[in-house]
């Protein structure tokens, strides 16, 4: 059983263990309860321990961006470091960051326990967690429109590492990664974003910058250099992990299949979900609000403004497809009045098939208006 959550009686000892070089299991669930009392003592012997995680979220933009950190990464780095890239039903980033730089990249897998030197890539259709010292790979619900998803990593790296973790931020679009780089903030760890002039689409990390404590702002050149200097230095103190953030981490690893009220992270709202149509809860994390629903699905706000566009071009191309519809059956029923010498009757339906054309052409009006406004911000759009 994977508890990142339960009611508060779990031991952050149990999410403070990192692999060694040999991959061997540190600590087991069965010692984790009752021992609350050896928090700090814990956390402090640990304090001294490298940074040894080091997790990386792009969107848009992101394979170029991941290619170049790659080839900057040394050869010795003294880290395991876990990608997650906004990507389709197939992807080859495993293959491209294995041919770009001296660390070997391979996909992760459930329950693969992890080595330092080694690159592991987030599988399409599956968010990205870490555990102890392994991978879980969960279909759990969608984070901002993606699975995988950048913040469901993040918060699952806080939740079992800490302070000994580096979150980094690349090239993309909206808001991803953000929740989860002030969650590692909040535990202790490192932020890193990529330098906004130096991103291709600089939506996420600009959104990181508003957001978030950022220690680190620097190109992809001098990325590699930084992220081996941080490894190399002990950890600083792990702070406790935030209710919120160990329950959010759960529903990504599918240890609540749904949440209820007892498990709210914050009011309810009048929005619907746009993905299920449930109840949306409304969070405050910070600054910043984002939304959840009873089911898991989660968004920013920019998130949510993307899903909903989405939602309305859905509805306006029913409603086009359904009033031109109407009017082709109108006509043929005019059609059909007129053979058999009805004149009045196929006068009516004439001019209603009339009204439904004139329907038609406003949301057509309507679609290509958007279409306008898509071709102007394309560089910004949600890419899943």
């Amino acid at each position: 059983m994977f508890l990142y959550v339960d009611n508060g009686t779990q031991s952050l000892s149990d999410s403070l263990q990192c692999m060694s070089n040999v991959g061997h299991r540190s600590g087991q669930a069965s010692n984790d309860q009752g021992r609350i009392s050896e928090l700090p003592e814990r956390i402090e012997r640990m304090s001294s321990r490298n940074r040894c995680i080091i997790v990386v979220g792009a969107s848009a933009g992101g394979v170029e961006a991941l290619k170049r950190l790659a080839t900057y990464l040394p050869p010795d780095l003294a880290a395991a470091v876990f990608v997650v890239l906004h990507v389709g039903q197939t992807s080859y980033l495993p293959e491209i960051l294995d041919r770009a730089g001296p660390l070997r990249a391979i996909k992760a897998k459930s329950g693969e326990q992890f080595e330092r030197g080694r690159i592991y890539v987030a599988s399409p259709g599956f968010h990205l967690l870490l555990h102890h010292d392994h991978t879980l790979l969960r279909r759990g619900p969608r984070e901002n429109l993606a699975r995988p998803a950048i913040d469901p990593l993040f918060r699952s790296a806080a939740c079992s590492y800490g302070a000994r973790v580096i979150g980094v931020l690349l090239s993309g679009s909206l808001s991803d990664g953000t929740s989860g780089l002030r969650a590692i903030k909040t535990v202790g760890g490192v932020t890193v974003i990529q330098d906004p002039q130096d991103a291709a689409v600089p939506d996420m990390v600009r959104s990181a910058q508003r957001h978030v404590e950022i220690d680190h702002l620097v190109p992809i050149a001098g990325m590699g250099d930084l992220l081996a200097r941080l490894a190399s230095e002990p950890a600083g103190e792990t702070l406790p992990v935030p209710p919120g953030v160990r329950l959010e981490a759960a529903v990504a690893a599918q240890e609540h299949s749904a949440m209820s009220n007892e498990d709210r992270l914050g009011e309810l709202s009048l929005f619907v979900c746009p993905e299920c149509h449930g109840p949306l809860w409304e969070i405050e994390d910070g600054d910043m609000l984002r939304y959840r629903c009873h089911t898991g699905h989660a968004f920013t706000s920019d998130a949510m403004l993307e899903a909903q566009s989405a939602e309305t071009d859905q509805i306006l191309w029913s409603l086009l497809r359904a009033h031109q519809q109407r009017a082709a059956f109108t006509r043929r029923m005019a059609d059909r009045e007129s053979e058999l010498a009805r004149v009045d009757m196929a006068a009516k339906l004439q001019e209603r098939s009339r009204e439904y054309e004139a329907d038609a052409e406003v949301i057509e009006r309507i679609l290509e208006s958007r279409r306008g406004i898509v071709a102007e911000n394309g560089a910004t759009t949600k890419q899943n």
